[in-house]
Parts: C-alpha cells; structure tokens; sequence
C-alpha cells in the first residue's frame, strides 16, 4: 500500500474535523455537492493512478538505469542515510515548484491543473480534487532527479509525502501562524492565495512544502483579504469527466480556429490567457465577475441528494476496496470495476446538477448490475451472500432513482425555469 493510499482515513478524520470545527462555529466551509465532486475526481485520480503510475514511475526507473551520474562519473551511489533522504526531500520539493508553476504558465499543463483549481470552495476536500491526467505531463519534471542518481523507492516516498504534506493547508479553519512557520513552510494562509482568482492573487505561491522557492523566484504574495476562490471561466458542472477534459477540449477549438502553426503550438504551449486573433473566452463560459461572484449551486429535490450521497458513498467503499487490491486483480477485471465506477461518478455529478441524461444513465447501469448478479447467482461463481447483498443494494438503488426521478421531474414542471 503506498503512503497517500495509507493516508486516505487520516483524510477523511480531519475532513470530519474540518466539518465539526464549522458547525461548532456557526460557519459553512463546506457543501455537499461541491464535496462529492471534489472526492469524485480524487477517487478518479487514484484508480486511474493504478494505470499511469506504471508509466510515469517506470520512466523515472529507465532514465536512472540508462542516465545516472554514476554511470559517467566515479561518485559513490546515491546516500541511503538521513542526509541523503533529506536532500532528494529538498530536490523532489523544488521539481514540484517548477512543475506547478510551469503548469500555471504552460496551456497544456494548465489543461491539467485546472482541474484543482475549479472548485469555489476551499477545504480539505478540494485538497482531493485531482486531475487523473495531469501526471502524464509532468513526470518530466523529477527526470534529473533520477540522473543524480535518487533511487526510484526514495523518490516516490518524498514525492507521496510531499503531496500529503499539501493537504492540511487546504482549509480556512487555520490563520497565519507563527512569523518564523510562515517565513520557511507553505502555510493555509499562502495556499489560500494559491486558490485565489483575486487579480492581484493569480499565478502566485506555487510552493509545495517550502515557501522558500516562492520568496525566491519572486512569485510570492501574502494574503491580505478573503480570497475569491475558483478559476475564472467556472466550471459550473459537478461532472468528473467533463472537468477533467473540459481545458484540452478548449485547447482543441483554439487549435482548430488558430490560423498558421505558429499559432496552433501557442494554443497548446502558449500561456492559458492567450488566443489566437478574433478569438475571446472560451466556448460557452463566462467570465467570472468578482463584484457579482455567484457560487455554481443547482439546486435538486431533497430525494435526489440523499441517492446522491448514498450512492457516492457505495462507490467510494469499492473504491477503496480496489486500491487496496489492484495488485492481486488481473488488469481487465480492475478496468473493468475502474470503468462502472467512473460511470456511477459522473452519473452522480449529473444528477446533482439534475440532469434528465443521469437519470436515465444510472437506471441502465443498475439494470445491468442487477443482470450481472442474477447471472452470477445462476452460476456460482461467487460467495452467494455477498452476490445477494449487491443485488439487493442495486434492486433497491433502482427502486430509489427511479422515485428521485419522478420527484425532479415534478419539480421542474412546477419550476418556471425548468428544463
């Protein structure tokens, strides 16, 4: 088990915490829907991790083999002693710096970090909101790391411990700390301005660990007020998939209207801000108003979130079943449960929204759930009880959406500006 799948109960403890400490406090730090989303596309970047991991580490592996110093130069291997950890920690955190802010200026890069960046809240649940592809991009960013010679176990326990590290800092339940915290470590209150889509906010404190890098290069801001928090073309979709290709498909429509290849490579390597002539915001957002800022919020009947939550919370017990034993799966059975989970997510991201096409889509997909249990129950393939609970737990979720349905339904018609 690797340290972030380790980490997933302390996760979900603070964010307990976190949702206790508003409560106590008479505040709202989070909402339901925007929650589900952000863990949805923390669920999506694990599993899909279970595939690309096998990639990008195995690049890491390669060039070490192939490229390390060691290989050209008589210095002694690379040190397994404190001093050696402490400073492939330093390495892997100052790659992170030049990955994620490069990942801010870059469009593709962007295409993939967007993803974190879209949710309008800050909690410790937007901390899980991660793209499943952004990884396929920057894995060339820790390369020279592997050609000093950093063994690939000890870079990958650096990099999940850099990453653990940058969850506690997504929260507003924590203020400024002490000057001399504040002056070395990334903090709340710098990340804070990370999530900003304040002007004077944007493209600032890239830092993962050590905000050193930021005062360094010349990209730190403090925080001053409150920041506005999102991107500003929202999103406005609790969709997983949409919002993890919505930005290449924008990248795909400047390509397209882009005249002259120098202006097709500016589109994918060009800063995000940039379009060709003629061309504005992208295609169907607007632009988001701070001094009219309107969180995306759709309300749906009471029936559809309780299915929503129950669902989600269904999907991500299996989730974390899989994580747990993907090893011992042969690789089509883990796509396999990889792909009914990313369907009941995204249906759930629409029914949030009430969306007509996730009603419909979540029915076909416990009708052949229900069709798959009865045929495992003919053949025996399976412990009964366990194919029983699951047919049960469908033939009820049938039940219950097909009810949620016909309440939204309802409530649109009733609705002057329903669909």
């Amino acid at each position: 088990m690797s340290i972030i799948q380790a980490s997933i109960p302390l996760f979900f403890l603070l964010i307990a915490a976190e949702l206790l400490y508003a409560r106590v406090r008479g505040t709202r730090l989070l909402r339901l829907n925007d929650s589900i989303s952000d863990l949805s596309l923390g669920t999506l970047s694990q599993l899909t991790g279970l595939f690309f991991k096998l990639f990008t580490i195995g690049l890491y592996v390669w060039f070490g083999e192939q490229f390390a110093v060691q290989r050209f130069v008589p210095v002694p291997p690379w040190s397994n002693g404190p001093f050696g950890w402490t400073v492939a920690f330093v390495l892997v955190d100052l790659a992170y710096y030049w990955s994620h802010r490069l990942s801010h200026e870059v469009h593709v890069l962007w295409a993939g970090h967007i993803v974190h960046h879209s949710s309008e809240e800050y909690n410790l649940a937007v901390a899980l909101r991660q793209s499943s592809l952004h990884g396929l991009f920057t894995w060339v960013f820790y390369i020279p790391i592997a050609l000093l010679g950093v063994p690939a176990t000890m870079f990958v326990a650096c990099y999940a411990v850099n990453l653990v590290y940058q969850f506690w800092i997504h929260t507003r339940a924590v203020g400024r700390l002490g000057r001399l915290t504040e002056a070395v470590m990334n903090t709340p209150s710098h990340h804070r301005v990370h999530h900003g889509v304040n002007p004077k906010y944007q493209d600032r404190n890239y830092a993962g660990v050590f905000i050193v890098w930021d005062r360094m290069f010349g990209t730190f801001v403090p925080e001053e007020e409150e920041p506005t928090y999102g991107i500003t073309h929202p999103l406005a979709s609790w969709n997983p998939l949409w919002a993890n290709v919505h930005e290449f498909v924008e990248i795909w429509r400047l390509v397209r209207r882009a005249r002259g290849w120098r202006n097709k490579l500016k589109a994918v390597f060009g800063p995000p801000s940039w379009r060709p002539p003629g061309a504005t915001a992208p295609a169907g957002t607007a632009a988001l108003q701070l001094d009219n800022f309107r969180k995306f919020d759709p309300v749906v009947p009471r029936a559809v979130g309780w299915y929503a939550l129950a669902q989600f919370m269904a999907v991500l017990l299996v989730s974390v079943r899989l994580l747990a034993l993907a090893d011992a799966l042969p690789m089509a059975q883990t796509a396999a449960l990889v792909f009914y989970i990313a369907l009941s997510l995204t249906n759930i991201g629409g029914l949030l929204e009430g969306e007509r096409w996730a009603f419909l889509l979540e029915q076909a997909r416990l009708g052949s759930l229900i069709v798959a249990c009865g045929t495992l129950l003919v053949r025996g393939t399976l412990p009964r009880a366990g194919v029983v609970a699951a047919l049960a737990w469908f033939v009820i979720s049938a039940a219950w959406v097909w009810l949620a349905a016909r309440d939204s339904t309802s409530s649109l018609s009733r609705s002057p500006h329903g669909h």
